[in-house]
């Protein structure tokens, strides 16, 4: 008689599943991806916190590290953490809506994520991660997903709702923030209540979970 597999040994082979995943070049939704896929997530069985970002850029997608980029760079300074707390993936997950860098579009900006990725992974991945008790939606795509009929009409109409989508009665809770990218610099420079209000909060919530890292 077969044992049963451990839960390690199931989220062992969602990773492995999910590196060798080629829907996005294989059985495209529309054009193919222009490159090689490369996933880049890291998700985590014990952390408490979860980055939901876009998907990898340039340096991400060369890498293979999540938001080794200027993005990153100040993602960490809104949440007030280093690079070693930050790539602890037993503290923090970080699992974006799309894996793959998804190309550049007409003007040289990135693409969306893929519309293959999440519908294939991320309930799947999600499962995988029962300590998760926020999320940090960064950016339109992962408000779309994590907060569904309370993602309200706009980025900056979720983001600015922070505080009712916060206090749902949900587990895990979501915080909706911009992206930080310097594309996103005359959003904030229009909302300075963001980095008034909504900075401070995130840090206190970050430290409250790496504080407890670990417990039950």
């Amino acid at each position: 008689m077969t044992a049963p597999a451990s839960p390690d040994d199931a989220f062992a082979g969602l990773l492995a599943d999910i590196a060798r995943c080629r829907i996005c070049r294989d059985t495209p939704r529309g054009a193919p991806l222009p490159h090689e896929p490369r996933p880049v997530l890291r998700p985590s069985s014990t952390a408490r916190l979860l980055i939901a970002g876009q998907a990898p850029g340039t340096r991400v997608h060369a890498s293979g590290l999540p938001f080794t980029d200027p993005s990153g760079d100040r993602l960490r300074t809104w949440m007030g953490v280093t690079k070693e707390v930050f790539y602890d993936a037993s503290r923090i997950a970080i699992v974006p809506m799309g894996f793959c860098f998804p190309g550049h579009d007409a003007h040289g900006g990135d693409l969306p994520p893929r519309r293959e990725c999440a519908p294939a992974w991320r309930a799947r991945v999600m499962a995988e991660m029962p300590a998760v008790d926020l999320v940090l939606a960064v950016g339109r795509p992962a408000q779309l997903w994590h907060l569904g009929d309370d993602s309200h009409s706009g980025l900056g109409e979720a983001v600015a709702a922070w505080r009712e989508i916060l206090e749902r009665a949900v587990v895990p809770k979501v915080l909706p923030l911009p992206h930080p990218s310097w594309r996103n610099n005359g959003w904030l420079k229009r909302h300075l209540w963001f980095e008034a209000d909504v900075v401070p909060l995130l840090r206190r919530l970050v430290a409250e979970r790496m504080a407890h890292a670990g417990e039950g």
